[in-house]
């Protein structure tokens, strides 16, 4: 469908061929944005070195051949802009109106916006992008097609980067391609993403594939002339196409069946396009007397459609020649829907039924995104989510009332009931399958008749996690047993604040809403429950709360209250975190630091880290070390010792017997021949145990010097 990567038409040229389906005054608005975008990209060059207008041009041309509105069109050769250049989402809205900023806008990447890592930004990118897609598919479209020009240019881009890109087109782009039934753009994306991530084994297969070409096409021209001949003799009029299997679809079966590549026989197919329903069970029928049918590979697409709208007849037959010959049978609407997906509805104005049945089902499947990202705060867990989603291999099991439900293989009996309604699957407790009862767990399989039997005091069970395999199901369960935490962990939490408040001659009840306001403020935390919240799973220590809410309690001028140090035993869990920058261990002067969303930070009196930070009471909290603690603490010393055969089995020796762990070593020969540094990581109970150490490894003649190591 799409043309190879290559040169670039003209813009005139392309805008002239947009023309043949668009109105006059849309291809001048197209234009208008073209002009606009290449001003933008004025300078700027792709890594291939072609002017950077030639990539928005190229996205925009893939969208012309699905035959994509002026508005997709517009905002595809804009794509870029708010991305790369200084023009804002304001700009695009006066000159080219609100939906076409709102494309731009739902394409564009949160670049803006800092992560702690590639795979949090790459899932929050996602998350936004599938959201916008679900108020308007046709940001997707401009990614797919976005994606498809990049990945037809990547070998211009850095190895490590080809790679990660090629990545996450096969797990991601690709997936949606086929889930929205974009066929072309999506075995393309597969293909492209198999060539850059696997180059060499792309290689083989391509080589193995070419050499066989000659054998097959041979037996391809024999059994299309035969499929013709009989569908002749039956009168049935039909174009029947030999295809070849793409590249990475092989590869696939290879890896997934464990097959060498000349196991693989049904690298061609066929395809047979007729002119109505009838006519393709006609020629099933036809095809099954001609050659014998391979049982358990029928699968009828037509009655029960794919997610995504794709209806087909599939069958595989037995051929003369002793390999299986795989069979597609499906009408021309059919095939049209099959090539273009949720494109079909731009590409063929009409009002075929299927067509607004695929409309239908991409609209509920967009839906079930807004409905699993409201029940997830995580962007991460909504990506991992989505994948799940992405690759299902399709269960058809009917309800009570004879509807039909498409679930991935392996779903359970749980999957079901949540795929019915939120309700059912947060209320069921048990599941007839074909008038049986049957657990919960049970994985359902292809026709089943599926029951679910709720109760209105039922709940959703935690261990339904280790076997529910959709998203929504997932997502749902998830969100119920939080918020149910939440609650359970908030009461908690205030049970013991009181009895930290209590100690201090106060209660909850005496602490007024500005101190809880400014202590939300100071700590990062969403609501009082949040605060409440964390107490009670141990993310936040009571006293400190305490501390905090009665310091934030003082009038202006007012001496703060001294409510004494709090003690650190090194036992506190999530609430207490030992600073990695100066390692402090008992003995040692400390000073504990609140730190938005990690709580209470331990580090020296000495540590630069904190020096701007103590001239703020509001996040400095006193603390010291409690009389007995029973912990181990990691803390870093360097040693320069004679460079000798044996010499670290020595000071490992010399460590153990001082009853030490070493957690962590290395040895860096910086000092030439004679001399070697090594650098320890010991897990010690106290400065007491760490001077022990230090002094048994004075003794040794090989070390010349022994330092503790503060960041």
């Amino acid at each position: 469908m799409f043309p190879p990567a290559g040169a670039m038409p003209e813009a005139a040229t392309l805008f002239k061929e947009w023309s043949g389906y668009l109105k006059p005054e849309d291809v001048a608005r197209v234009e208008t944005a073209y002009h606009f975008s290449e001003a933008a990209h004025s300078g700027q060059f792709r890594a291939s070195g072609d002017p950077y207008i030639s990539h928005p041009l190229a996205v925009a041309n893939i969208l012309a051949e699905l035959h994509l509105d002026s508005q997709a069109l517009s905002a595809a050769l804009l794509h870029d802009v708010m991305e790369d250049t200084e023009v804002t989402k304001t700009e695009i809205s006066k000159k080219f109106g609100k939906p076409v900023a709102d494309l731009v806008d739902g394409v564009s990447k949160l670049d803006r916006i800092e992560f702690e890592t590639h795979e949090e930004a790459q899932a929050e990118n996602f998350r936004k992008m599938l959201l916008a897609m679900a108020r308007d598919v046709r940001v997707i479209l401009i990614k797919l097609a976005d994606r498809l020009h990049n990945m037809r240019t990547l070998g211009a881009v850095p190895v490590p980067k080809r790679k990660r890109i090629a990545r996450e087109t096969l797990d991601i782009y690709a997936p949606i391609a086929n889930r929205l039934g974009l066929n072309g753009i999506y075995q393309e994306l597969e293909d492209l993403g198999f060539l850059y991530l696997y180059p060499a084994r792309n290689r083989v297969l391509s080589k193995a594939l070419k050499s066989a070409r000659g054998n097959r096409r041979e037996v391809v021209g024999k059994v299309e002339e035969a499929i013709n001949k009989r569908l002749k003799k039956e009168g049935i009029e039909a174009l029947v196409h030999g295809r070849e299997k793409h590249l990475y679809s092989i590869y696939r079966k290879m890896r997934e069946k464990h097959l060498s590549f000349a196991k693989v026989h049904d690298v061609f197919g066929f395809r047979i396009i007729v002119k109505d329903v009838p006519s393709c069970y006609l020629v099933l029928g036809a095809l099954h007397g001609l050659y014998k049918p391979i049982p358990g590979k029928f699968k009828d697409y037509i009655a029960i459609p794919k997610a995504n709208g794709y209806q087909s007849l599939h069958t595989t037959l037995f051929g003369p020649f002793g390999s299986p010959i795989e069979i597609q049978i499906r009408t021309q609407e059919m095939h049209k829907i099959a090539e273009a997906g949720v494109a079909s509805h731009w590409l063929y104005k009409s009002t075929d039924a299927s067509l607004n049945e695929l409309q239908k089902k991409t609209h509920q499947w967009l839906q079930s995104l807004l409905e699993i990202q409201s029940g997830t705060g995580d962007s991460t867990e909504f990506l991992e989510h989505l994948k799940v989603d992405l690759f299902p291999d399709a269960v058809y099991v009917f309800t009570p009332k004879g509807k039909i439900l498409s679930l991935p293989r392996g779903a359970t009996a749980v999957d079901f009931a949540y795929s019915v309604h939120t309700d059912i699957g947060n209320r069921c407790v048990a599941v007839k399958i074909n008038d049986e009862l049957m657990p919960l767990r049970t994985e359902l399989k292809n026709g089943e008749r599926v029951e679910i039997i709720t109760a209105s005091h039922a709940k959703p069970n935690p261990l339904w996690l280790n076997y529910v395999i959709t998203a929504k199901a997932r997502s749902h369960i998830r969100h119920f047993l939080k918020s149910v935490q939440s609650q359970e962990s908030a009461q908690l939490g205030e049970r013991l604040l009181n009895q930290a408040l209590s100690v201090l001659r106060t209660g909850v009840a005496e602490i007024k809403e500005a101190q809880w306001e400014k202590l939300l403020k100071d700590t990062g935390a969403k609501s009082k429950a949040d605060i409440l919240a964390d107490i009670g799973l141990g993310k936040r220590l009571s006293v400190v709360v305490a501390r905090q809410l009665l310091s934030l309690g003082n009038a202006p001028g007012e001496e703060r209250r001294n409510v004494g140090p709090v003690m650190i035993r090194g036992s506190e869990g999530m609430a207490v975190q030992f600073a990695q920058c100066c390692k402090p261990i008992p003995g040692d002067p400390i000073i504990g630091l609140i730190s938005k969303g990690q709580g209470m930070i331990i580090h020296t009196h000495d540590c630069p880290v904190i020096v701007k930070t103590r001239a703020d009471p509001g996040k400095v909290i006193d603390v010291e070390w409690a009389p007995e603690t029973k912990k181990l603490f990691n803390v870093s010393i360097k040693l320069v010792v004679m460079n000798q055969r044996g010499v670290l089995a020595k000071v490992a020796a010399a460590i153990s017997g001082a009853d030490s762990n070493i957690d962590n070593v290395t040895v860096d020969p910086e000092l030439g021949d004679q001399y070697a540094t090594m650098h320890f990581t010991l897990q010690v109970f106290n400065r007491l145990h760490l001077a022990q150490i230090m002094r048994a490894l004075r003794r040794l003649p090989e070390v010349i010097r022994i330092t503790r190591v503060n960041n």
